[in-house]
């Protein structure tokens, strides 16, 4: 069958507003700034889910549930991530005082150390980003950041809930 339409060529992309594209922007920077942790806190034996874990429980007594919301895990991931702090000494689960259900995570003395140490390698990996720019361009991005996170970027649209987010 022939098609009466005519062949698209490569210079036939849909036309786009000229401003910059935002999405690749946020996720090309987001992507390379999580590998650049993922390499540095994998000097010291640490994944980026392993020292938010650490940091959150160490920040005051919160749930496994509490803190894999505020780490934005899935359950499993969450399950899999105290594991293995739990086998390396870093953290442990114990029975909330206030729900039987629930398990609270505790730092240890070796976490709390570990904790300290990949803080320093996180502020460090966001410092070397930041100091890349300008100084004048930091304090706008930051607060451009700010604001979109804290307010027209703040929720995902309930549409996306059936949209798997990229693996971090």
């Amino acid at each position: 069958m022939t098609s009466l339409a005519p062949a698209r060529s490569a210079g036939d992309a849909p036309a786009r507003d000229a401003a910059p594209d935002l999405s690749f922007l946020l996720d090309h920077t987001s992507h390379v700034l999580r590998t650049r942790m993922s390499a540095a806190l994998g000097e010291i034996g640490m994944t980026a889910r392993m020292h938010c874990v650490l940091v959150k429980a160490a920040e005051q007594e919160r749930t496994q549930a509490q803190i894999a919301e505020l780490g934005d895990m899935d359950k499993t991931t969450m399950v899999v991530t105290v594991d293995a702090l739990e086998q390396a000494g870093l953290a442990e689960r114990r029975p909330s005082p206030t729900d039987r259900r629930a398990r609270i995570i505790v730092v240890t003395p070796a976490g709390a150390a570990m904790a300290a140490r990949s803080q320093e390698i996180v502020d460090r990996v966001h410092r070397e980003a930041l100091e890349s720019l300008p100084e004048p361009t930091r304090t706008v991005l930051l607060d451009a950041l700010g604001a979109l996170a804290a307010g027209h970027l703040s929720v995902p649209d309930d549409a996306s809930a059936g949209v798997r987010r990229a693996r971090q």
